[in-house]
């Protein structure tokens, strides 16, 4: 990973912010492990996908945007979601299939959005963000708003036909967009490298004349400073960036995945390099954290998913009346 760029210091790094990095991380953690918990005991159906050990890339790029910029993410988004602001509660009740959910429980796990925070998804399609993205930062650009249209997606993308468009026309019209690759090696169950000729995935970008770095995906303060960096150059009129985060995610694909394509001895060495117990152990080495400050966290992050469980328990269903409300299809005779 010698092409990495460099983690900042603990020491220039502000401590409340440093703390405030970890509790993002850990809701975000907490969040997808209750998640798991209520799969197993079939209160979530459909399709999941857990963001376990991610949470540096999401928690580092998402605190760097401002809050008229717009994010647009995969299908693996409830964590980008919380740190971005949407509430645990609207998001447990969109996993509930609830009303009071951000999508009126009508989208599940893979389609979160709120408008009001400038979250445009959650796409189950494997790259189908990119052209919304795209779209918003030319929206904005049309109108003379410095925004950042922000887009995340995974390795497997890279070989979407939409990527190469994108990223192509991004560069011809200069939009403010910026492109976060979460790598975490595996698409959804096969390694980068038995399908994809170039493995670096920053020089395909490259050869679209966009800005690209690598950065450490399972450090925080390295995705933030890259994305702080990528940001300001992008609201100075230069054009797209892309970021390519190298993680690794702690759980399967889905929870319908049998995971037999990795091993289980290769998952225990990228969880020593766990972003939320690394930053943990940075923090108590300089005396910024402690076991008693830990335990209150977490009381802190369990209070809130408890009541964001109770929230979606206590929602109601859509009634059977609704069902073709915000159909917009008009029915003609055949």
């Amino acid at each position: 990973m010698s092409n990495l760029i460099e983690t900042p210091a603990l020491s220039k790094v502000d401590r409340t912010h440093a703390v405030e990095c970890l509790k993002q991380m850990l809701r975000i953690r907490r969040l997808e492990e209750r998640c798991a918990e209520l799969y197993s005991a079939t209160k979530i159906r459909g399709f999941l996908h857990l963001y376990n050990g991610e949470e540096a890339v999401a928690a580092g790029v998402v605190q760097a945007l401002g809050p008229d910029d717009a994010i647009v993410a995969t299908y693996r988004e409830h964590g980008h979601a919380l740190v971005r602001g949407m509430s645990a509660r609207a998001i447990m009740a969109e996993l509930y299939g609830k009303q009071e959910g951000c999508s009126r429980g009508r989208g599940g796990s893979m389609h979160l959005f709120d408008a009001q925070t400038r979250f445009y998804g959650g796409n189950a399609i494997v790259g189908g963000g990119l052209p919304i993205a795209a779209g918003l930062a030319l929206a904005d650009k049309m109108r003379g708003q410095n925004r950042v249209s922000c887009c995340f997606f995974g390795d497997g993308a890279v070989a979407e036909g939409e990527f190469h468009e994108c990223l192509n026309l991004a560069t011809v019209w200069r939009l403010p967009v910026l492109f976060v690759c979460e790598n975490n090696l595996y698409a959804m169950g096969t390694r980068l490298d038995l399908a994809q000729s170039t493995t670096d995935v920053t020089k395909k970008a490259a050869a679209y004349g966009i800005a690209a770095e690598a950065v450490d995906g399972m450090d925080v303060f390295a995705v933030e400073a890259a994305a702080r960096k990528a940001i300001a150059k992008i609201r100075g009129g230069e054009g797209p960036y892309f970021l390519e985060c190298k993680t690794y995610r702690f759980r399967a694909h889905s929870m319908y995945d049998p995971e037999l394509y990795r091993s289980k001895t290769e998952v225990e060495e990228w969880k020593k390099r766990d972003p939320i117990s690394s930053l943990m152990s940075l923090l108590k080495q300089e005396g910024a954290f402690d076991d008693s400050a830990m335990d209150e966290m977490e009381r802190d992050v369990a209070r809130e998913l408890d009541d964001a469980v109770a929230f979606a328990e206590a929602g109601t269903w859509e009634s059977l009346s609704d069902l073709e409300r915000f159909v917009y299809s008009e029915r003609r005779p055949l």
